[in-house]
């Protein structure tokens, strides 16, 4: 649930200016229910057409409630349902004209390697997606994803379709393409990623080899913790080095 901030006691009812917030503000609100929303994808929205907030004269975004309450509304229905924006901004815009517009499926966005799909939540039921659904999901045109495959950031499963995995690192990867950094940059942090998989793997190999199902099944989540680790030894370098300081 959204937090709406309210006005002080004694100042009476807040006025729509009184509530409007900066594109910080905003973030934290947001932060709430989308952890991994940033301020870059709030500013994507806005050039998309999905929410158009107000501006003061020196050129500050001012964020009212039901903009807010828009972007979580895009934000949902890209994560639960896969929509491309374009169709997610005219689902919007008829409600917003009072029509009685019932929520798109994905369509021909919808190409489930194994054809598993709940239409009631919009989910995909199984834990591949498709090429069109990872475009959808990324907000990638093909020649983009093309791209990223020929520098292997991203790849299909053997058995075809994306993995949930994958539909991340396209998110991620989309992101980091809107500050300029581009797929041949990338590529060093996809080698960096597999040299700490192979440290890991060392770790591992000599339990997943055991004869015990228990010792193996601890395995499993010794890697996933040592993982855990990793990535968080890596993002402290990573902060250390820009002098950013840790929570």
């Amino acid at each position: 649930m959204l937090r709406t901030p309210t006005g002080g006691a004694g100042h009476g009812t807040a006025t729509a200016d009184d509530r409007a917030m900066s594109i910080g503000a905003v973030l934290l609100q947001l932060r709430d229910e989308f952890p991994e929303v940033t301020i870059s994808k709030i500013r994507f929205l806005e050039a998309e057409g999905l929410v158009e907030p107000q501006r003061t004269p020196s050129g500050y975004r001012k964020f009212r409630p039901d903009d807010v309450e828009r972007l979580a509304q895009v934000l949902r229905m890209q994560r639960d349902h896969y929509l491309p924006l374009k169709v997610i901004r005219e689902h919007l815009d008829a409600l917003a004209r009072g029509e009685q517009a019932s929520l798109p499926s994905a369509g021909g966005q919808r190409d489930l390697t194994d054809g598993s799909w709940d239409a009631e939540s919009g989910r995909a039921t199984a834990a591949r997606i498709g090429r069109a659904e990872l475009l959808a999901a990324a907000e990638v045109t093909e020649s983009e994803l093309e791209e990223w495959e020929s520098y292997g950031l991203v790849a299909p499963t053997a058995e075809g379709g994306y993995d949930a995995e994958t539909v991340t690192v396209a998110k991620l990867v989309a992101d980091l393409g809107r500050f300029g950094l581009e797929p041949r940059h990338l590529r060093t942090m996809r080698g960096a990623a597999e040299r700490e998989a192979g440290l890991i793997e060392q770790v591992v190999a000599p339990l997943r080899r055991h004869r015990n199902p228990q010792t193996r099944a601890h395995a499993e989540a010794t890697a996933k913790e040592l993982a855990e680790l990793s990535v968080r030894l890596h993002s402290a370098f990573v902060q250390t080095a820009l002098g950013i300081r840790l929570h």
